[in-house]
């Protein structure tokens, strides 16, 4: 089981201004590194004209095996992607993909000054961006007799304890995800119900 954390709720954009450069920057949520990249074409084709998109992704856990990556795009290495990936690092945040727009202004601003610039980008989105929690699954197994499977199915739409798998042999076998908060009353219902006879096991 992997612990609840928060993720994007929405994608937001705000734009601010540094030395007559534009900086446009986009959060938006990324569950998979696929997400994340098919996010920052879509950014690239929404602003051709610009001369850099600069961007960074978490696509999983903020703290757990995941896909992390960035890209300063054009931009001298290091003031750009990795300082933006820092604060979405810091904020705690999961599957979340940022893309900073630039426009440039015509006045250089350095290598501090580029890191600073990037860095408050992504801050004052993340000031801005609404979160929701994603809530941890536990996996289990279930096995029972072809004559309880209707009552299954409603007890797992009741708990909102999702389907993964369902087979079909001697017994029914079905592979469930529950959120932690409902295991316990999911599995003290389905023994009530069916005086013991469903095997119930936990993975996690």
């Amino acid at each position: 089981m992997t612990a609840s954390y928060p993720i994007p709720a929405t994608t937001v954009v705000v734009e601010t201004d540094v030395k007559k450069s534009r900086f446009i920057t986009y959060l938006a949520h990324a569950p998979s590194r696929a997400d994340a990249l098919t996010f920052i074409q879509s950014i690239r084709h929404r602003y051709p004209d610009a001369n850099h998109h600069c961007s960074a992704f978490i696509a999983g856990s903020p703290t757990g095996a995941t896909a992390i990556a960035f890209d300063d795009d054009g931009e001298p290495g290091g003031t750009a992607g990795k300082p933006m990936l820092n604060v979405l690092m810091h904020k705690g945040i999961g599957e979340i993909v940022t893309v900073v727009v630039r426009y440039f202004g015509g006045i250089r601003l350095g290598a501090g000054g580029l890191v600073r610039a990037y860095s408050s980008a992504v801050q004052a989105a993340c000031e801005q961006l609404p979160l929701t929690e994603r809530v941890a699954l536990l996996e289990g197994s279930l096995v029972f007799e072809y004559s309880q499977e209707q009552m299954v199915r409603h007890h797992l739409e009741q708990l909102q304890i999702k389907l993964l798998d369902c087979h079909y042999g001697e017994q029914v076998v079905m592979s469930i995800a529950a959120p932690a908060s409902a295991r316990i009353k999911f599995s003290e219902i389905l023994s009530e119900v069916s005086r013991g006879q469903i095997q119930i096991d936990w993975l996690n």
